[in-house]
């Protein structure tokens, strides 16, 4: 095998073609494609700063969630504290009322039953006064029908009469 060396005429003319095509690349390529790669950078560059701030902005709109949450819950127990005290007040309350109204209640039926009793004893003593009134009557009929017991009645009477 034998070495082909090149010839000088050749290297010269491809390292000139090559030269010239590198400025031509330079000139028209080169420029572009680094404008293209510098503007792809600063768009990844926009698009991970926008992400940050993203990230930042979920972090804090989380943070403001979870204060708003435990506010809405402190709310929640407070308002469900204050029914609970208006329930109890309001049994309470009842309670006291259905009390008062009870104690009110008994009172009227035991002044009624006093009434009541009161207005049967003088009933009962209306009847046994007529019926003390009848029997004695009757006695005192029966003794003036008979002189003698009449005499005697009156003699009584007057002894008793003398002595007090």
């Amino acid at each position: 095998m034998e070495l082909v060396t090149p010839s000088i005429g050749l290297v010269f003319w491809t390292l000139v073609s090559f030269l010239i095509l590198l400025v031509i690349l330079k000139k028209l390529a080169w420029k572009p494609m680094l404008s293209a790669i510098h503007e792809r950078e600063r768009s990844i560059e926009d698009a991970l700063n926008k992400a940050e701030l993203a990230k930042q902005e979920m972090a804090r709109l989380s943070n403001e969630n979870e204060a708003l949450l435990k506010q809405a819950k402190l709310e929640r127990d407070a308002i469900l504290k204050e029914a609970k005290e208006i329930k109890d007040q309001i049994v309470n309350e009842a309670k006291t009322q259905a009390q008062t109204e009870g104690a009110k209640l008994i009172e009227k039926a035991k002044l009624e039953i006093n009434n009541q009793k009161i207005a049967a004893l003088d009933e009962v003593k209306n009847q046994v006064a007529s019926l003390s009134l009848e029997i004695a009557e009757k006695i005192m009929r029966q003794q003036f029908n008979d002189k003698q017991k009449q005499e005697e009645l009156v003699g009584e009477l007057l002894k008793d009469v003398k002595l007090s």
